[in-house]
């Protein structure tokens, strides 16, 4: 058998590092027997779902090193490699389903599936909706069919008992059936969810080893009921642990910047992060914390993963990151490295319209652009003086802006400038007037070059970045302002 691994991201923002993470654990474990490891993209959110995204998580992955034997750019015998254009082939196999009795149309409306999962947490049940709670009567469900309401094809499952799943890190897990759903498999539109085309996909394209975290474990009775519909070998499955914050929560960009283009951007090595990323939760057999992805690729051994939940230490990634600056670059590589960082001609020839019509002699360049060959801006409290507003008001200012930033499908500037003046509305104030404070979150100073194309160049993980840290520097966003500044923002929406 020729062990086959996968990572399958949604290209539907910036790229995590928790998809780096588990791409180069697959990567290692398939090297490691001498196999192959593949990369295909999930994305059947048509809403959410970018070109612009997927190239990043293309970019970022090659930027440290990781390497796919197939994938939607290289190629390969079981393409093609996105879901999005895999459609008829999951239609075909949820009609096969439905047919065999295993699945079914399901007509119930989005408030009917409301008042069902109220009526059920009222009583104090299970939430997890089953066929029998989804049946319609037969008239009724004879008219919408005949009517072509629209519907989603649902998976059925057993309504008590308990699903035993063999995991390779952690053993034999039980999940009671009673907190399983019958899963939607197809929906309205005709996309597949992630279940449906995860189980066929993997199955087509003979994936052996399923390699992910472990927030899928609750999923994983659902795949494995599906492998045993179609009568297919399921492959074996490990749950890695998740990556954590320091205070042992999930790893979030609320907490610690998550983006790997952050990463890229404050001008980290990407042979440090990813050393970084082999010490989550994984050791070399001596211990040593300083390795390559060759060496590790070489000791690698999948019961050497901890699942204590690894902590993702921001300081002790900027550590490794200075020890592998003065062990691994000479004069030569770090001025290499500094010219493919932010000194290179595509990034440089992007910031000359902003700063030649300002300056009068070069010396004068730095000082006005140096925002844009730096990390977060050296800001304080002080820096903020000048701005015309109250404390909370400035946070709530800056919050709402991150909040529908991270929304921004496509990142330019004139759907950031959308953005700005819907927020400088609802603030009513004029424009000059909102993007005070951000003009210094974003360029540290309160006169540079404009902050709307600073933004478009300096790109979307980074600007948040800022932005956050800006919201840090004023003594951040307490629990109690956090609820009130959500409610507030829903409504804006």
């Amino acid at each position: 058998m020729t062990v086959r691994t996968r990572i399958a991201p949604s290209p539907t923002g910036d790229p995590h590092v928790g998809t780096a993470y588990i791409a180069l654990f697959n990567l290692c474990f398939a090297r490691q027997h001498g196999g192959q490891f593949i990369l295909r993209i999930e994305d059947t959110d048509r809403v959410r779902s970018t070109a612009e995204s997927e190239q990043m998580i293309l970019d970022s992955l090659r930027w440290l090193g990781l390497e796919w034997d197939e994938g939607p750019d290289v190629g390969g015998p079981h393409g093609p490699y996105r879901q999005s254009e895999r459609g008829d082939i999951y239609g075909e196999y949820a009609r096969q389903l439905i047919a065999s009795g295993h699945a079914f149309k399901c007509y119930r409306t989005a408030e009917e599936l409301d008042e069902l999962r109220e009526s059920r947490k009222a009583a104090g049940m299970q939430l997890a909706l089953k066929p029998a709670d989804l049946a319609l009567p037969a008239d009724e469900a004879a008219r919408r069919e005949r009517e072509g309401w629209p519907h989603v094809v649902r998976m059925k499952v057993p309504s008590d008992g308990t699903c035993v799943i063999q995991d390779m890190l952690r053993g034999t897990i039980e999940v009671d059936w009673a907190q399983v759903d019958a899963q939607v498999l197809l929906k309205s539109d005709g996309m597949p969810t992630y279940h449906l085309a995860n189980v066929v996909d993997d199955h087509l394209m003979g994936i052996t080893h399923v390699l992910r975290g472990e927030e899928w474990i609750n999923s994983a009775p659902k795949h494995q009921l599906l492998y045993e519909y179609f009568g297919w070998e399921m492959p074996a499955l490990c749950h890695m642990p998740l990556l954590r914050n320091p205070d042992k929560s999930k790893l979030s960009k609320r907490k610690n910047p998550t983006s790997i283009n952050y990463y890229r951007r404050m001008g980290f090595l990407p042979q440090a992060v990813l050393n970084y990323l082999g010490r989550m939760g994984w050791s070399m057999p001596d211990e040593r914390e300083k390795f390559s992805l060759d060496e590790m690729m070489a000791h690698f051994d999948i019961q050497r993963v901890s699942l204590g939940g690894p902590v993702f230490d921001l300081e002790k990634l900027t550590w490794l990151n200075g020890v592998y600056i003065r062990e691994e670059l000479d004069d030569q590589a770090f001025l290499e490295e500094l010219m493919k960082w932010a000194f290179n001609e595509e990034y440089v020839r992007e910031i000359l319209p902003q700063v030649r019509p300002r300056v009068e002699t070069l010396s004068q360049v730095i000082p006005l652009a140096g925002h844009f060959f730096s990390g977060l801006p050296a800001i304080d409290e002080e820096s903020f003086d000048d701005v015309k507003l109250g404390r909370e008001e400035l946070l709530r200012l800056l919050q709402f802006l991150v909040w529908r930033l991270e929304a921004v499908p496509a990142w330019h500037k004139a759907a950031l400038l959308a953005e700005v003046k819907a927020l400088a509305e609802h603030f009513e104030l004029k424009m000059k007037a909102f993007l005070a404070p951000v003009f210094i979150a974003i360029t540290g100073s309160s006169s540079s070059t404009s902050v709307m194309d600073a933004m478009a160049i300096l790109g979307s993980d980074m600007t948040r970045a800022r932005l956050r840290h800006a919201i840090e520097v004023l003594g951040g966003v307490s629990k109690k302002q956090a609820k009130r500044f959500e409610k507030e923002f829903r409504e804006l929406q």
